[in-house]
C-alpha cells in the first residue's frame, strides 16, 4: 500500500516553547488525498484470530489481525465501548502490523471486573501483554486505554511505542467553562444516567454478568477524579510517546501540552476538526500518524 508521509508532531521538553508559541505547528495541514486505506481489502480470513484471554480470574476478548510488529489497540471506556471504536482503523494498519484489538474489561464481549480503576485497567492490561507470545510491541490507547497506555510505558518493558488518543490526567483536563468550579463537576448518579442513556444502559444489561450500576459508580471514580496517576509516571518514562487530540475535544489542548512537555522527548499532535472520537472521523489521519510514528528510526 502506498501512502502519503506527512510530519504533524512537534518534539518537546520541559523548557520547550509556551502553548501560544506552539498553536501554528500544532494544528495539522493535512492533505484530503491521503492513500491510508480503511477498506476490508488486504486483510485475509488465514491473517485473522480471536478468543479470550483469561486476566485475574475474568475473560478478555480479543481479535488478532495482520503480521509484523505487534500492534495493540486499547478501547475506551465507559458503556457500550469496544473494538468496533477501531473497526474503522484496523485493515489499513494489517497491512503493515499485526494488531491485537482488545476489549478492555467490561467492554465489548470482555467480563466486567469486581472493580474498576486507572490503575486496575493498566495493570490488567499488563497481565494481558505477558500473556501473548511476543517480545515486544506498539500500543495505540484511546480515551481511557490511552490513559492506560501513558501507564503501561512507564511499567510495561514489552511495550516500546505508544500513542495515546484522547488521554487526560485527572478531571481537570475536561474542557470545563472557566465560570463552572471544578470542584462542582462530579458524576452523574446512576438515576441521571440511565434517565439521559436508556437505550444503551438496556444494551449493556443484554450481556450476561453485567451491573451497569456498579459500572457507573466505578466509572464516575474513575473518571471525575482529581488526578488518575502519579505525575512521577511522567518522568520516568523512556520510550517514545506521541499525545494526540483533536482540536474539538473534551479535553483541552492546554492539558494535553502539559502531558506531553511532562515526558523527555514525547510527541505532541492537534488533529483540526475533530472531537474526542477521532477514531471514527478520521481514521485515515490515525493510521497515518502510526504509519509515521512507529516506523520511524529516531
Amino acid at each position: 500500500m502506498t501512502k502519503t508521509s506527512f510530519s504533524c508532531c512537534a518534539s518537546l521538553c520541559n523548557d520547550g516553547p509556551n502553548l501560544e508559541t506552539m498553536k501554528p505547528f500544532l494544528t495539522v495541514l493535512m492533505s484530503l488525498s491521503l492513500l491510508a486505506s480503511c477498506t476490508q481489502e488486504g486483510v485475509s480470513t488465514e491473517q485473522y484470530a480471536k478468543g479470550y484471554v483469561t486476566v485475574n480470574g475474568k475473560k478478555l476478548y480479543y481479535e488478532k489481525y495482520g503480521r509484523g510488529m505487534a500492534l495493540l489497540l486499547l478501547s475506551g471506556g465507559g458503556i457500550n465501548r469496544s473494538i468496533e471504536d477501531f473497526r474503522k482503523c484496523i485493515p489499513a494498519l494489517a497491512d503493515e502490523f499485526t494488531v491485537i484489538a482488545v476489549d478492555t474489561p467490561g467492554q465489548g464481549k470482555s467480563e466486567q471486573l469486581e472493580h474498576i480503576s486507572y490503575g486496575i485497567l493498566a495493570e490488567t492490561m499488563s497481565k494481558f501483554i505477558d500473556s501473548l507470545n511476543v517480545d515486544s510491541l506498539y500500543v495505540i490507547g484511546w480515551s481511557d486505554g490511552g490513559i492506560a497506555g501513558i501507564m503501561l510505558a512507564q511499567a510495561q518493558p514489552k511495550v516500546r511505542r505508544v500513542i495515546a488518543v484522547g488521554a487526560n490526567n485527572g478531571k481537570r483536563g475536561f474542557d470545563i467553562p472557566a465560570d463552572v468550579p471544578l470542584d462542582s463537576v462530579v458524576a452523574p448518579s446512576a438515576a441521571i444516567f440511565e434517565q439521559l442513556n436508556k437505550d444503551e444502559v438496556i444494551k449493556y444489561s443484554q450481556t450476561p454478568g453485567r451491573d451497569w450500576r456498579k459500572m457507573v459508580r466505578d466509572y464516575g471514580l474513575m473518571v471525575y477524579a482529581e488526578e488518575y496517576f502519579s505525575s512521577e509516571i511522567y518522568g520516568k518514562i523512556g520510550i517514545p510517546v506521541m499525545i494526540v487530540l483533536g482540536d474539538r475535544d473534551m479535553i483541552t489542548v492546554e492539558h494535553g501540552l502539559e502531558m506531553a512537555r511532562s515526558i523527555k522527548n514525547a510527541q505532541f499532535c492537534v488533529l483540526p476538526n475533530t472531537s474526542h472520537e477521532v477514531f471514527s472521523e478520521r481514521p485515515e489521519w490515525i493510521n497515518q500518524i502510526a504509519f509515521d510514528f512507529f516506523q520511524t528510526k529516531k
